[in-house]
Formats: structure tokens, C-alpha cells, sequence
């Protein structure tokens, strides 16, 4: 049981406005979470909505926001962030991370930790980042991943993004273990793939886990089927007053 879960005692209050921390479970898009969340709360037509997109592939901090609280998303999305996760060396799929299949491979058993920690030290600071091909950016109105899925050519501009921090914490050839602090709009895959690059090799994200967004963590972040069950539970009772 998480803290969210341990402490929650007050009735929920969807219309006047609720700031709800998920655990996003693997393979769920952001997008399900939402709907899934608006179906628990029927009758009631109450607006729903997330501050910051988790990729199906990635895990952790989902802030949802109800009611009169959906006007705060923009200032959550604002927000730094931090993730932990793998980078997998050696190898690059063309969305960067593992909803595609490799497509090449490269040696990487001449590279040691020394190679790896201090290549880390070319992504501090503020730097220009192109998302993928595979992401969820609209060009006239059609998400890009769309065109990228029906392998039509996509054209991004680079970011501006800010890495606050980059820590190595365990390396397993080929998997380097990781955390990062950045600022909003990041994407990590594109870190991986870049990564992969300034090391001489090809690279992809093979695992992804939001910790926090802000002053929001994890730790605090409901189980997404606890939290429906809480919901019912509050439907039912409202509903025998």
C-alpha cells in the first residue's frame, strides 16, 4: 500500500477538483489511464485529465487532475522531472526504445564504465534534443508516430530541453542503469539514442520509469486498480445518502 493509499480518508470531491498521483501500470498509455478513471466516476460527467504524457512502454508518476482542477495541468506539465531506467548498448530500433524491433547492431566490448560515466558529462546543461520519429507530436493535426508507423519520412525540429542531472548507477554490459533530472518536454529516448551515438555505437531505451514530477513522487502514487476501487466504493456511498 502506498502512501496515497495509507493516508486517504476525506471523501473525493471529482467536480470542485482533485490532483489524483497514479503508478501508470507497463503497456497502459496515458490515455487509458484517463478513460479508465472517467468510466469509475459514472454517473457524474467530470472532466479528466493528465499533465504529462508517459509512453506504454514506461512506468510511474501519472498526475491526473478532475473537475476545476484540469485548468492546473499546464503549471504541473511546467514542472522538472526525473526518471530512472535502462539504456541497452550495442543496438538501435527505429522508435528508440523497444515498440519497434532492432534494425542494427553494433560491438560495444571495447568500451569500459570510464567511457560510459564520462559521456554523460556531453548531456548536461541546456541542450537541442530532436524527439522521435515515433512520438506523440502533431504535425497538421496527425500525431507523428502515425506517419512514422506507415513509414512515411518525418520531419522534427530540434528542442531546447535543460538535463539537470545524469547519473550512471549500475552497469551491466550492454545495459546501463540510469537516473536524469530534466525539464519539461524531455524525451528519454532520445537520450538513449544520442547517447548511444556519442558513444560510437547505436543504443536504445529498454526501460523507463517516471519517479517525480515537481514536488510529486512515486512513493505517493496510488495502485491504478486500488484507485478505481476507492472510486466505486466513494460512487457507492454517495449514492446510498
Amino acid at each position: 500500500m502506498t502512501k496515497a493509499e495509507e493516508t486517504v480518508s476525506s471523501p473525493f470531491d471529482f467536480a470542485a477538483g482533485e490532483v489524483l498521483l497514479v503508478d501508470k501500470p507497463l503497456e497502459w498509455t496515458s490515455f487509458d489511464v484517463v478513460g479508465k478513471l472517467r468510466n469509475s466516476m459514472k454517473p457524474q460527467k467530470i472532466k479528466v485529465g493528465h499533465a504529462g504524457t508517459l509512453d506504454p512502454l514506461a512506468t510511474g508518476l501519472l498526475i491526473i487532475c478532475t473537475g476545476k482542477f484540469t485548468k492546473r495541468i499546464d503549471s504541473f506539465q511546467a514542472e522538472d522531472k526525473e526518471y530512472t531506467g535502462v539504456i541497452t548498448l550495442g543496438a538501435t530500433t527505429p522508435s528508440y526504445d523497444l515498440e519497434t524491433a532492432v534494425d542494427q547492431t553494433f560491438d560495444y566490448t571495447h568500451l569500459n564504465d570510464a567511457d560510459i560515466h564520462k559521456t554523460t558529462l556531453q548531456f548536461l546543461g541546456v541542450i537541442e534534443q530532436y524527439p522521435p520519429a515515433h512520438s506523440a507530436i502533431k504535425i497538421k493535426g496527425e500525431r507523428v508516430y502515425e506517419k512514422a508507423r506507415r513509414g512515411e519520412e518525418v520531419e522534427l525540429k530540434a528542442r531546447r530541453i535543460t538535463i539537470n542531472s545524469f547519473e550512471i548507477e549500475k552497469i551491466e554490459m550492454p545495459n546501463v542503469h540510469f537516473r536524469i533530472g530534466c525539464s519539461k518536454g524531455t524525451y528519454i529516448r532520445s537520450i538513449a539514442h544520442d547517447f548511444g551515438k556519442a558513444l560510437g555505437i547505436g543504443a536504445h531505451l529498454s526501460q523507463l520509469r517516471r519517479t517525480k514530477s515537481g514536488d510529486f513522487h512515486v512513493d505517493d502514487a496510488w495502485n491504478l486498480q486500488n484507485l478505481i476501487e476507492k472510486i466505486k466504493l466513494h460512487r457507492t456511498t454517495i449514492q446510498q445518502q
